[in-house]
């Protein structure tokens, strides 16, 4: 039995010897790569992290002491490490581990997280608590006390909520930890003068000597009490491994570092140190993204979260099982034709550009494609700004993400009636990475702006003609939403036609339907592989809506009036969503609203499982939406609708 297959809780492994740890930190190693490579998952980021996170399960009892994961996909050698090896073999699925931080799991995960900066400010908050409920590490009161660790990684130090969060950090009078997992990446290569002053202290002669001089220090000090005794020669090295004058101590946290983040010793050492003290303090560590895998090192952006893939142990060979046409990469074929035929389309990401696919446009307009980093609220303020100077701004960014800009969609953008265009991928459900980053509120919260456009294409075709009706769209903002899957193929044998504003396109019609469905974005696929299933005992009419705002208000009108039920399917919440506009366009004209039944995500979070399993759940896969159909058209039919147990369907009839 291996040393990791012993452990079911850190106290095990604070049994095992020290010099067995690099052993165990390959252990860990083998298990992630072995399972990522059959089921996809965040795999570089979690080998950059396996020794560190060993030596901080190692010092701190993390069943009392606070540790919050900032970008939570660096969790799974702590998962791990807390007792679920059981669950990795069905990684990413219902029945198995979540990718990310998930409390529904294990007491050792505090948030489920899935967002970037938001670590810090949420320990903040658990250490002001402990102070407020007297349960606070204090060296001399309460030595027992609870102890608090952020880890923060993959540039998400740059976000402007973490930047808030080290503000409110210097203010306490207390224990607290911030460790810097700098590892010189995001999910891509890192942007900003952050990056820059880090990338100074990875290429600083000193840091190459770091270690040696730290234990050096230890060595001459009585006890070898690192931090206590012996912080102002340590923070002078430090300081001259980073800069001449370290910017976080203007945050009034004590700065320690870099140090070697694969060295199990010195990682030691310095947490142990650092675990007593009674301020607020910043560890830079310094990792390798994808640590032990030579593909994964070698290419840390591809191997950030890769679908599964084959490999050899001990080889370099590396193969990727090949997929079919994703949206992504049809959005970036577009998009980089888009801006081919027009000098004053530009285009920015918020360090994705290889999830949205602006890298491709990247390579081909590098002076009018920019990647800003994790800041999405400022990726969304500057393309306003160059809206203002009459340029045309596309910003590609995962629905999930585009929320933590709202503010300023509304401010800068709409209220400006400025034309910035979003390019919003992920939309709906998107499998495994679960309810951390379902894009299921974007409908309802854009749709709420004055002058908004929100179209979605049902396949490529339609997404090439969305991409172009936005781009002589300037009354205001637009939004394009496609999610995390495959174009579908050959959908029909007749072009795609023009979006116009407000205007559906007829897929199926009838001179005297039974139904009509009117599906919203890749929905529309279903809707007509629905109808096929129905058979020609039904006339089943079906729509491709295209557009939540403004809806087809001619289409509801006419089939209202002649007495057509109407069905709206959408991978997007029920609440607020395009089938709510459906009703409210009806409502407002005065028309009976009770004959429009709408299927949607449910009003409940949607866990983690393959985006196929997961529309299974809600109701939306292809059969479900026919059987719901037929018994909608007839109540007393006995086709019930299956789905597991726990699924939540949809269904609102107004």
């Amino acid at each position: 039995m291996g040393l990791l297959e012993q452990i079911e809780t850190p106290a095990d492994l604070r049994a095992i010897p020290r010099d067995q740890l690099p052993e165990l930190a390959s252990e860990i190693r083998a298990a992630i790569i072995d399972q990522v490579s059959k089921t996809g998952g965040h795999l570089a980021p979690n080998l950059g992290v396996v020794e560190l996170t060993i030596a901080l399960h190692y010092v701190f009892d993390f069943s009392s002491d606070r540790l919050l994961f900032d970008v939570g996909h660096q969790c799974y050698p702590h998962k791990l490490l807390t007792g679920r090896l059981p669950l990795l073999g069905k990684l990413r699925t219902r029945a198995g581990m979540s990718g990310f931080p998930e409390p529904r799991e294990s007491a050792f995960d505090l948030f489920a997280v899935g967002h970037a900066g938001t670590g810090i400010s949420t320990a903040v908050g658990m250490a002001r608590g402990d102070v407020l409920t007297g349960e606070s590490f204090e060296p001399s009161e309460r030595p027992d006390g609870r102890r608090v660790v952020s880890l923060i990684g993959d540039a998400s130090i740059v976000n402007g909520v973490a930047m808030e969060g080290l503000n409110n950090a210097g203010t306490l009078k207390r224990q607290f930890l911030v460790i810097l997992n700098d590892n010189g990446m995001s999910i891509s290569k890192p942007q900003g003068a952050m990056s820059h002053a880090f990338d100074r202290a990875r290429i600083h002669p000193a840091y190459t000597d770091m270690k040696r001089r730290a234990k050096d220090v230890l060595s001459h000090l009585p006890g070898g009490s690192l931090v206590t005794e012996g912080y102002h020669r340590l923070s002078e090295m430090a300081k001259a491994a980073v800069s001449a004058d370290t910017w976080f101590e203007h945050f009034g946290l004590l700065h320690v570092g870099p140090i070697d983040g694969h060295d199990l010793p010195t990682l030691i050492e310095f947490l142990a140190e650092a675990r007593d003290m009674d301020r607020p303090m910043v560890l830079h560590v310094k990792t390798i993204k994808g640590k032990g895998f030579e593909a994964a090192e070698g290419d840390a952006t591809t191997f950030h979260s890769p679908a599964a893939f084959e490999y050899e142990p001990g080889s370099c060979r590396v193969e990727m099982k090949k997929k079919g046409r994703a949206f992504t990469a049809a959005y970036a074929d577009a998009m980089t034709e888009l801006m081919g035929s027009d000098e004053k389309l530009v285009a920015c990401t918020a360090a994705m550009p290889g999830g949205t696919g602006i890298d491709k446009v990247m390579t081909a307009f590098p002076e009018r494609t920019f990647d800003v980093g994790i800041c999405e609220s400022h990726a969304l303020d500057m393309m306003a700004g160059m809206a203002k100077t009459g340029l045309k701004p596309f910003f590609a960014v995962y629905s999930t993400f585009v929320q933590r800009a709202f503010d300023q969609a509304f401010q800068e953008v709409a209220l400006q009636g400025l034309a910035v265009r979003l390019c919003l991928d992920r939309a709906g459900l998107v499998g495994g990475d679960g309810a951390v980053h379902h894009g299921f509120c974007d409908i309802s919260i854009l749709r709420v702006l004055p002058e908004a456009a929100l179209l979605a294409p049902m396949d490529e075709p339609s997404l090439k003609a969305g991409l172009e009706f936005m781009k002589h769209y300037d009354a205001g903002l637009s939004a394009i939403r496609y999610p995390r899957d495959n174009c579908a193929p050959d959908v029909l044998d007749q072009p795609c036609p023009p979006f116009e504003l407000g205007k559906a396109r007829a897929l199926i019609e009838h001179e005297e339907p039974d139904v009509a469905l009117i599906g919203y974005g890749v929905m529309s696929v279903s809707c007509l592989r629905a109808a096929e299933k129905l058979g020609p005992e039904l006339r089943v009419d079906v729509y491709d809506g295209r557009f939540a705002k403004p809806v087809d208000t001619a289409l509801i009108k006419r089939l209202l009036k002649r007495g057509t039920p109407i069905v709206t399917v959408e991978d997007h919440s029920i609440v607020g969503g395009f089938g709510a506009a459906v009703v409210e366009a009806a409502s407002d004209m005065g028309l009976d609203a009770g004959r429009i039944t709408r299927f949607a995500l449910p009003d409940a979070w949607v866990y983690q499982d393959s985006r196929n399993a997961q529309l299974e759940e809600v109701g939306l896969d292809l059969d479900a939406i026919a059987r719901r159909v037929r018994r909608l058209l007839d109540p007393r039919s006995d086709v019930e609708i299956e789905a597991r147990p726990g699924a939540q369907h949809a269904t609102a009839t107004d």
